[in-house]
This record gives C-alpha cells, structure tokens and sequence, in this order.
C-alpha cells in the first residue's frame, strides 16, 4: 500500500521514520510490521502508556502532538483514533468474553 503521503507497507511507514527506525525495506511485510510495532512502542513510552496521544503521534507525528499539546485538530487523525481505539476496544471486549 501506498499512500498520498508517502506512507508506505502495512503499518504505512514514511520514509524518514523507516530510516530512524532502521527498516531496510519498507516493502518487506515482516520487516514494515516490525518497525511500525518498533515504533508504535516508543511513542506509547514517550507519551507514557497514553494510546491517544500514541496514535496522533503515529499519524500525523509526533511534532504536531508537541506543537498542539495533545491531539492535534486534524480530522484525519482524529478519525483514526476513534476507529483504532474502536477496533482495540472490540478486541479488548471480544478476548473477555471468551474467557
């Protein structure tokens, strides 16, 4: 996948955060999932456990979550917050329910 940003593979990586983040090859399905984990984990630790402000910094950086401290105003990331906290709590629920 390949979006209109740039952003590329399945965990959809930009090019400087791939470079940061050491992924050889952002084509490579096992190399982009562990990268974006890589970095979905440093932004949970950097944002203290905080999943919200780890997604804005996820999609949209972790500059624009400094520069609007907090969730930055953008539709877009805002949407993609909702739909992943949806997705995780369904699971969450989900995976109790079973037990």
């Amino acid at each position: 996948a390949l979006s209109s940003a740039n952003a590329k593979g399945l965990m959809q990586i930009i090019d400087p955060t791939a470079k940061d983040l050491g992924i050889n090859n952002v084509w490579n399905p096992r190399d982009n999932i562990m990268g974006g984990t890589k970095y979905l984990s440093q932004l949970l630790r950097q944002y203290d456990g905080d999943m919200k402000l780890a997604l804005a910094g996820y999609n949209a950086g972790p500059g624009k979550v400094e520069k609007f401290n907090g969730i930055p105003p953008y539709k877009e990331t805002q949407n993609y917050i909702t739909r992943v906290m949806g997705y995780f709590n369904n699971f969450k629920e989900n995976l109790y329910a079973a037990k």
